[in-house]
């Protein structure tokens, strides 16, 4: 399994796996395929506060790869990896906002 960053080979999945969500725009790529209707690579881009062309294709491919985006005839959906992937965000940015409460750096809910 290549480690996107790297391209070399990795026995470890999760260091992998890190090192693609980690590449710039990948995860603002997942958060905006998060709904039901697939996106246009327009509406993707425009979603991405306009980001390049050329990275949006590099991203979207490297997420095609990984078995977390597919093309569909109207646009780019995630797939089921991608959705379950995206489920994990929530417990993540849950535990992430306790945190930074913790370490003082968001003020407390409420």
């Amino acid at each position: 399994m290549p480690d996107p960053a790297t391209r070399k080979p990795s026995s470890r999945p999760i260091m992998v796996l890190l090192a693609l969500l980690g590449r710039r725009w990948t995860l603002r790529v997942i958060w905006e395929l998060r709904g039901d209707a697939p996106l246009t690579f327009r509406e993707l881009q425009r979603s991405c506060d306009e980001m390049s062309s050329s990275v949006l294709s590099r991203r979207l491919a490297e997420l095609k790869r990984a078995d977390i985006v597919a093309v569909v005839r109207d646009g780019y959906v995630l797939t089921a990896r991608g959705r379950e992937l995206l489920a994990l965000f929530g417990p993540l940015n849950a535990w992430a906002e306790a945190w930074a409460r913790r370490a003082g750096d968001l003020p407390p809910e409420g």
